[in-house]
């Protein structure tokens, strides 16, 4: 198994910061990728947020759950 990326760890962060931000718990995340169609366990979004591993469009989805319009990539 190999260290989390850079990249990984960033994506991580960025949607991790975005919930806490806008305070979304992991449950309310759950609901709300169900409502547009993804079905998805807490325990494996606990997972892909810890591991920084999963994609892009995965990404898209939970900043768009979450009313996210915009994603800036600067500090």
């Amino acid at each position: 198994m190999t260290e989390k990326t850079d990249w990984e760890a960033r994506a991580s962060n960025l949607l991790k910061a975005e919930l806490k931000r806008r305070g979304v718990t992991y449950a309310q995340l759950i609901e709300k990728l169900a409502d547009i169609g993804i079905e998805e366990k807490e325990a494996n979004l606990k997972n892909k947020l810890s591991r920084g591993t999963f994609t892009a469009a995965y990404f898209l989805a939970c900043m768009a759950a979450v009313g996210v319009v915009n994603v800036r990539l600067d500090d």
